[in-house]
C-alpha cells in the first residue's frame, strides 16, 4: 500500500515501512502493538489476529495510517456491536490518518474522544447518523470528495478548526450539544439545514466559497460568524438565533438570505459587506440588531423587520438605491451615508438621523398600516409582537443635526423632540402629511401670584430645551434628555434661524397659516437674544405685546378696544368744551353798506364736576370722534385743546392696532 510521507518524525512509534533516499520516515503509521508495522502493513495473519482480539468499545489507536475502503471495512467490522450492528468505538485516534477510498463512518457510536486531527480523506467521507458522545476533533482535516454528517449527534465539543470541506459538506439535521468550532474553516457548498446547535457555534473567519445553507437551523447558543466570507448564497432563512449572532465583519458576496430569521439576542453585522442582495423580510430581532459600518453595495430593499429595540445603521453605506422597511423601538442613522435614493418606511421608531449624509432624495416615512409579505405566505401581514408596548405607530425624528436637509421629505413624522439646529439647507426640507411639532405649556401657569398663559403654537425642541434651563422658567417646558446630543450651548442666537429657515420651507409650499408659527418663534429668540442691540429688543418687545408680532388678532383687538375705551372717556372729562358754540352775528352800519360777520368763540373747558361730565350727549360726541379716529376721518367735533391732542394721538395709534388685527386673521386663513 501507499505510504504517506510526513517532514517530521511523528511522536509515536511508527511504522517505517518504504524508507527511500528521499523519505528517511516512511509510514507514519502507527504500530500496532506487539508488531513493528501499522495496521496496513501488517502481514495477514498478524492483521486478523489483532482484529479478532477487538470487541465492541475498544479504544483504537491509528495514528498515521493509510486506509483503504476494504481495511476500514474490515476494522469498523471488528469493533460492531451485536446488539445495535453498528460498530462502537471508545478513545478513537485517526490524527493524519488517510483514507485513500471512500470512508464510510455511518451509524457509528463514539464513545470516546474521535480524533482525526490532520486527517486526509482522498475521497468521500460519510459519517451520518454517527455518534460522538465526547469531543470530536477534525481540526485542519481535509475532505476532497463529500463529507456527510447528516443526522450526526455531537455530543461533546465538535472541532473543525481550520478543516478544508474541497467537495459538498452536508450536516443536514446535525446535532450540536457542546461547542461547534468551525473557526477558519474553508467550504465549498454547505447545508446545515435545520440543525441545532445547543452551544457556541464558532464559525468566526471561515470561508464559504460557494453556497452556505442554513435554513431553519437552530442557534441556542452564540452564533459567532465573525469575519466569515460568503461568495455564494448565504441561507439563514427561519434560521432560530436563540443567544448572540455574531456576523460583524462578515462578507457576503451572494444573496445573504435571512427570511423569517428570528434573534433571540443581540445581532451584531457591524462593518460586514453585503455586495448581493440582503434579504430580511421578516426577520425578527427581540434585541438590538448593529449594522454599524456596514455595507450594502445593492441592498434593493431592506425588510420589512421587526426590531424589539435598537436598529443600529451608525456608519452604515448604502451603494445603491434601497428602501428600507423597519419596525423598531429606535432607529440609529447617525453618520449613515446613503449614495443613491433612499425611502425608509418606518413603524413605531425614534430616528436619530444626525450627520447623516445623501446626495439623492431620501424620504422618510411612518407607515399607517403593517407591513406585508412580500413573498410565502404573499400579503399576510409581518407580526409585531416584538414592539408592543410602544405607543402608537408613529415615528419620531429626535435629531437631523448636521444633515443637509436639500433633499430630505418627511411624511406623517412626529417632530417633538427633533434637534433641528446644524441642519444646513433646513429652508428647502419638504414636510408632507401631518408632521407635528411640539408645542407650548397648555395650561395658565402662574408664578410669583401672576398668571402665565402661552398662546398655543408649534415649537422646536430646542426652545422647551432652552427655556426650561432659565431661572424663570415655568413647568411644562420639556427638558433635555441627558444621553441625547448636548444642547446647553443652543440658545436664541442659534434658534432664530432655524425658526426663520422652517418658515421659509412652509412658505414655500404655500403653507402660509403653519408658516406665522415658525415666524412668531423666530420673533421670539430674537427677542430674547441678549446679543442684539437694546433698542431692537424693546421695539420687539412692543410688538409682542400689541398684537403677538402681527400674529395674534386677539391681543390687537383687546388693545385697540382699551385704547378706543381710554379715548371715548378721555373725550368725555376734557375733550369735548362745555358748549357748543352758538353763531353771533355782530352788525355795522356805514353809509350804505352792510357788514355782517359771524365769530366763532373759543371752545371754552369744561369746569361742572366730572360725573356730571358723563352724559349721553358728550359719550355720543365722544364716540363720534373714536369712531372717525380709527378709519382715519375727522369728526368734525369741536374739541378743546386737550380732546385735539387726544384726537391727534388716536387716529396715529387706533388705525395701527386695527391694521395689527386684521393682518393676523390675515396670517391665519391665508391659503
Amino acid at each position: 500500500m501507499a505510504s504517506t510521507s510526513a517532514p517530521d518524525v511523528p511522536d509515536w512509534p511508527y511504522c517505517g515501512d518504504g524508507v527511500t533516499n528521499g523519505d528517511r520516515v516512511g509510514c507514519i503509521g502507527r504500530s500496532v502493538d506487539p508488531h513493528p508495522a501499522c495496521l496496513a502493513h501488517l502481514s495477514g495473519p498478524d492483521r486478523d489476529a489483532h482484529l479478532a482480539s477487538l470487541n465492541a468499545g475498544d479504544d483504537i489507536d491509528h495514528r498515521g495510517t493509510s486506509f483503504t475502503g476494504q481495511l476500514l471495512t474490515q476494522l469498523l467490522n471488528a469493533l460492531s456491536d451485536p446488539t445495535t450492528n453498528h460498530p462502537r468505538l471508545g478513545d478513537a485516534r485517526f490524527e493524519s490518518a488517510t483514507f485513500t477510498d471512500n470512508a464510510d463512518f455511518e451509524s457509528i457510536n463514539f464513545t470516546g474522544d474521535a480524533r482525526f486531527h490532520r486527517a486526509m480523506f482522498t475521497r468521500n467521507a460519510w459519517f451520518e447518523s454517527a455518534t460522538f458522545t465526547r469531543e470530536a476533533q477534525f481540526d485542519s482535516v481535509t475532505f476532497t470528495g463529500t463529507a456527510g454528517f447528516e443526522s450526526v449527534t455531537f455530543n461533546g465539543v465538535a472541532r473543525f478548526h481550520s478543516a478544508t470541506f474541497a467537495g459538498a459538506a452536508w450536516f443536514l439535521l446535525a446535532t450540536f450539544s457542546d461547542a461547534a468550532v468551525f473557526i477558519s474553516a474553508t467550504f465549498t457548498d454547505v447545508g446545515f439545514r435545520a440543525a441545532t446547535f445547543t452551544g457556541t457555534a464558532y464559525f468566526a473567519s471561515a470561508s464559504f466559497n460557494h453556497d452556505a445553507r442554513f435554513a431553519a437551523a437552530t442557534f441556542a447558543g452564540t452564533a459567532q460568524f465573525r469575519s466569515a466570507t460568503f461568495a455564494g448564497t448565504a441561507d439563514f432563512g427561519s434560521a432560530t438565533f436563540n443567544g448572540a449572532a455574531r456576523f460583524r465583519l462578515a462578507t457576503f458576496t451572494g444573496t445573504a438570505d435571512f427570511e423569517s430569521a428570528t434573534f433571540a439576542g443581540i445581532a451584531d453585522f457591524g462593518s460586514a459587506i453585503f455586495t448581493g442582495i440582503a434579504d430580511f423580510e421578516a426577520a425578527g430581532f427581540t434585541d438590538d440588531v448593529d449594522f454599524g459600518e456596514a455595507v450594502f453595495e445593492r441592498a434593493g430593499e431592506l425588510g420589512p423587520l421587526v426590531c424589539g429595540n435598537t436598529v443600529l445603521l451608525a456608519g452604515t453605506r448604502f451603494g445603491g438605491p434601497v428602501t428600507l422597511s423597519i419596525a423598531a423601538r429606535r432607529l440609529d442613522c447617525h453618520r449613515t451615508r446613503w449614495e443613491s435614493t433612499a425611502a425608509l418606511r418606518l413603524r413605531h421608531a425614534d430616528v436619530d438621523f444626525a450627520q447623516a449624509v445623501f446626495e439623492y432624495p431620501l424620504s422618510i416615512a411612518a407607515e399607517q398600516a403593517h407591513f406585508r409579505h412580500s413573498r410565502g405566505v404573499r400579503g399576510s401581514v409581518v407580526p409585531e409582537d416584538l414592539v408592543v408596548g410602544t405607543t402608537g405607530s408613529g415615528v419620531r425624528i429626535v435629531s437631523l443635526r448636521g444633515v443637509d436637509a436639500a433633499h430630505l421629505v418627511l411624511a406623517d413624522i412626529e417632530l417633538t423632540q427633533c434637534q433641528f439646529t446644524g441642519t444646513v439647507h433646513l429652508d428647502q426640507i419638504r414636510l408632507e402629511g401631518n408632521c407635528t411639532f411640539a408645542t407650548v405649556p397648555a395650561r395658565t401657569q402662574w408664578r410669583w401670584l401672576r398668571p402665565q398663559r402661552f398662546t398655543q403654537r408649534r415649537t422646536l425642541a430646542e426652545e422647551h430645551y432652552w427655556r426650561s434651563r432659565q431661572p424663570t422658567a415655568v413647568p411644562g417646558w420639556q427638558q433635555a434628555i441627558v444621553d441625547t446630543s448636548p444642547t446647553e450651548h443652543v440658545g436664541p442666537a442659534q434658534l432664530a434661524p432655524v425658526y426663520r429657515a422652517l418658515r421659509k420651507a412652509f412658505e414655500d409650499s404655500k403653507n402660509e397659516p403653519d408658516a406665522a408659527d415658525f415666524y412668531y418663534g423666530e420673533m421670539e429668540m430674537r427677542r430674547h437674544d441678549h446679543d442684539r442691540p437694546r433698542a431692537e429688543r424693546a421695539l420687539l418687545a412692543a410688538y409682542w405685546a400689541l398684537s403677538g408680532y402681527g400674529l395674534r388678532a386677539t391681543r390687537a383687538v383687546v388693545w385697540l378696544l382699551l385704547a378706543m375705551t381710554g379715548t371715548l372717556f378721555v373725550m368725555m372729562l376734557w375733550g369735548l368744551p362745555a358748549d357748543s358754540w352758538k353763531p353771533e352775528t355782530v352788525g355795522s352800519l356805514s353809509g350804505r353798506h352792510v357788514r355782517l360777520p359771524t365769530g366763532k368763540p373759543d371752545p371754552v373747558n369744561p369746569t361742572n364736576a366730572l360725573q356730571e361730565r358723563l352724559s349721553s350727549q358728550r359719550f355720543e360726541g365722544s364716540l363720534r370722534v373714536v369712531v372717525n379716529s380709527v378709519i382715519f376721518r375727522s369728526s368734525d367735533q369741536d374739541l378743546t385743546t386737550t380732546g385735539t391732542y387726544i384726537e391727534m394721538a388716536s387716529r396715529l395709534t387706533e388705525p395701527v392696532l386695527l391694521g395689527l388685527a386684521v393682518l393676523a386673521i390675515r396670517g391665519r386663513i391665508k391659503r
